[in-house]
């Protein structure tokens, strides 16, 4: 043997020697607490383990105290249909008829700011491999993103990258991209949010759980061989602040091959048709370390590993890099040694590099060695689930109360009809409203053809079950300026917002995914975001009676520079609470479109405006502010709205249905008259007057609980409205001999509506 390997006998006979703990992301008490876990110093690969499973981004060290209230601010109705809760790969839910649905959201943040193209596409891919670690096929995937201001010129780096990197992997998988956010703010600048939501079908029988059980089962790691990519990846790129001048220290981004993932997803679902796998991992951050402690932590015994027996793509790797590597679309599973031949026979007929690389003991240990030597004994636990747990300070920033005092309401509103006109065009031509297309039609939405809603539709639907139509809708949504505001009134929008567009397609809704985007946990007013979010969306979620089933938690979005310090208003990015809601569908035949696609349809309004324009894209656009409260969540109300929809699309008695978000009225207007290119006469004035509101609000506020639908069964809808105790107005009928005509106020043509919605990204991005 002509390698040095630093084994646990070594360790033990040199306690003194010096280690890189601080470069590998651990701080001295932590360093000192693996030293007294062990009773010795760490081998240079427990290190590297050690430095990647306690990192930020896979042991939730600051945010797993307040991550505790989604499990506790829970009813006995609200856990009725969840069959997989937090802590595995990703939530079950029961949908009926034997069929369940697993879906997850999850970040990819800093590794798409490095490289963007391979940063999204790996973002794609590894939330898929959670979904496949469950046992279900993947059907669909969605994107959440966050880029800075679309006039920078890093912005079209960023852009035109991660775009294609979610389009080329997702459309190479054949997964349909049904839905997302594409939003743009400077707060984002130097750190892109990359949020990526992936959704599995399958039966209730064949869930697979991550446990390593059953002394003298094998662990097979299967997929692509293992290179130098991402090495760290979990413990440096997304678990600490970038310095804004030291950016040549990042390690490597993943390198994905969605090809070779396709052949994984086939593969794995044979394997578990065969019934030859035990327990199942997918490898993502920190790689084989995550893996091995996970599975050996969440089984009854021990596992015992010789590393020399994984696949290298790079002979030259060290044991510690192995342990850390990151590359993509690996797998690792629990075999029975009765089986291991016939689960060897099938990856083999997939084409799928597959090695035992060890085995389930009852040592209630994590043992690795390299060519003979002990690199690793550890107990699994402390690897993988008794990390450090913060109680990190927090505090409301001493900026908040300034900001909230600066109220949009204040400003200067138009009052000639003119000046409200030109407002308008502005704020429909702006970038965060204005059409997507440019980027959703880079993605396949229909491939599989199981989709029956889409982009740019509140909601995407796929159906599950081909012969009863059975399916499942989702919407993802998150609002950074309101958060800002006010970080807990700002999660609750973004799941009330979720939750409408699930409603408004006509589903039922029934559980959450999130993923929690902020800056350092080290900051106490990006702390105070943080636990103020938490809260507010696991209160919200108690008052709807949903679940949250897991999700993820990005930390760190932030960057270190002279002129941001910590405590600065724009430290870090505004705090996003991304949320994805999941609902349930007897029949996806059912559902219905954003807008309205035939002449003399009645449009209703539900819910009440107020004068709530703080946070608005109005605010933004008209007077480049930022600064109020948000408007107020009623979740009563979106409760009493979602019945509404829910009944009206069921019954019939609705043909179109949009909820009112971002952009106010107006947008949802624009937006329904262009989804089929039928334009609209209303009248405004009974709402001005029922809710005492001027023109310019009635058309920019972004009060909750509202939603416009089309019908020609106006009564029927406005008895069942009444039933319900929500407020409804006749606003006027759909008329494809005009694109927006406001009697009284202005009108817009469709030419000049399809002018102002979808110019702005082609003319910005190419």
């Amino acid at each position: 043997m002509t390698h040095t390997a630093d084994t646990v006998a070594h360790a033990e006979a040199t306690p003194e020697a010096t280690q890189p703990y601080a470069e590998l992301g651990l701080n001295t008490e932590e360093y000192a607490e693996i030293r007294e876990l062990l009773g010795r110093r760490p081998t240079a690969a427990e290190l590297a383990m050690y430095s990647v499973m306690w990192s930020e981004h896979c042991s939730y060290k600051s945010s797993k105290k307040h991550l505790s209230q989604f499990g506790a601010k829970t009813s006995e109705e609200m856990r009725a249909r969840l069959l997989v809760g937090i802590g595995q790969n990703a939530g079950v839910v029961d949908i009926g008829e034997g069929w369940a649905v697993t879906f997850k959201v999850e970040s990819h943040n800093s590794p798409s700011y490095v490289e963007p193209y391979q940063g999204a596409a790996t973002g794609v891919g590894g939330i898929v491999r959670d979904i496949i670690s469950m046992g279900a096929r993947p059907v669909a995937v969605m994107d959440q993103l966050r880029f800075g201001a679309p006039d920078h010129p890093d912005t079209q780096r960023m852009v035109h990258g991660v775009v294609s990197g979610i389009g080329g992997y997702g459309n190479s998988l054949g997964l349909p991209n049904i839905g997302g956010e594409t939003v743009f703010d400077a707060a984002y600048q130097r750190n892109p949010l990359v949020n990526a939501l992936a959704v599995g079908v399958l039966r209730h029988e064949d869930i697979h759980l991550a446990n390593a059980e059953g002394v003298g089962n094998k662990v097979v790691l299967f997929g692509a061989r293992t290179g130098g990519d991402g090495i760290g990846g979990a413990s440096i790129l997304s678990s600490a602040t970038f310095d804004a001048d030291k950016r040549a220290k990042r390690p490597s981004v993943q390198v994905g091959d969605p090809f070779m993932e396709k052949v994984l997803i086939e593969c794995c679902l044979e394997l578990f048709a065969a019934r030859v796998v035990e327990g199942i991992q997918d490898l993502g951050a920190a790689g084989i370390s995550c893996a091995t402690s996970e599975l050996a932590s969440n089984g009854d015994g021990g596992m015992h590993v010789d590393l020399e027996n994984v696949l290298l793509r790079d002979p030259t790797l060290t044991a510690g890099e192995i342990l850390m590597s990151e590359s993509q679309e690996r797998m690792m599973a629990v075999v029975a040694p009765e089986k291991l031949e016939q689960f060897l026979a099938i990856t083999e007929r997939w084409d799928v590099e597959a090695a035992v690389i060890g085995e389930v003991t009852g040592t209630g240990r994590l043992i690795i060695d390299h060519d003979g030597e002990r690199i690793v004994d550890v107990d699994p636990r402390t690897v993988a689930h008794d990390g450090p747990v913060y109680d990190r300070p927090y505090a409301e920033p001493t900026w908040q109360a300034g900001l909230n005092a600066d109220v949009a309401e204040a400003l200067v509103r138009p009052a000639a009809v003119d000046e409200l006109r030109e407002q308008v065009l502005a704020v429909l031509s702006s970038a965060n409203l204005a059409s997507k297309s440019w980027v959703t039609d880079q993605y396949d939405r229909y491939v599989q053809g199981n989709t029956a809603l889409a982009q740019p539709d509140d909601a995407g639907v796929v159906r599950v079950d081909e012969s009863s139509g059975l399916g499942v809708a989702l919407a993802t949504d998150a609002n950074g300026r309101f958060s800002k505001l006010d970080p807990y009134v700002g999660a609750q929008h973004a799941l009330a917002e979720a939750y409408r567009n699930v409603a408004t397609v006509g589903a039922q809704p029934l559980a959450v995914t999130d993923c929690l985007n902020f800056g350092s946990p080290e900051d106490s007013d990006a702390m105070w975001q943080l636990v103020r979010s938490i809260t507010g969306l696991a209160d919200a979620c108690l008052a709807l009676g949903i679940p949250v089933t897991g999700g993820n938690v990005s930390l760190y979005n932030s960057t270190k520079s002279a002129d941001l310090p910590p405590g600065h208003i724009d430290a870090s990015i505004h705090p996003t609470p991304v949320v994805g809601v999941l609902g349930l569908l007897d029949d996806v035949g059912a559902v219905v479109p954003s807008g309205w696609s035939e002449a003399g349809q009645e449009i209703l309004l539900l819910g009440t405006t107020a004068t709530e324009l703080s946070g608005s894209v109005w605010a933004d656009v008209v007077h480049s502010h930022l600064g109020g409260l948000p408007p107020a969540v009623n979740l009563d109300a979106e409760q009493a709205l979602a019945r509404v929809l829910i009944a009206g699309v069921g019954r019939g008695l609705v043909s179109a249905s949009h909820d009112l978000s971002q952009g106010g009225l107006i947008q949802s207007l624009t937006e329904s008259v262009l989804r089929f290119g039928v334009g609209a006469r209303l009248d405004l004035a009974p709402l001005l007057e029922r809710d005492g509101v001027d023109a310019a609000t009635a058309l920019f506020s972004e009060s909750t609980a509202r939603a416009l639908v089309a019908t020609t069964e106006a009564d029927a809808v406005i008895d069942l409205a009444a039933q319900h105790g929500v407020p409804v107005l006749r606003l006027g009928v759909s008329d494809d001999g005009v694109g927006l005509d406001l009697a009284g106020q202005f009108s817009l043509s469709i030419a000049e509506l399809e002018q102002a919605h979808h110019a702005t990204l082609p003319a910005i991005f190419g």
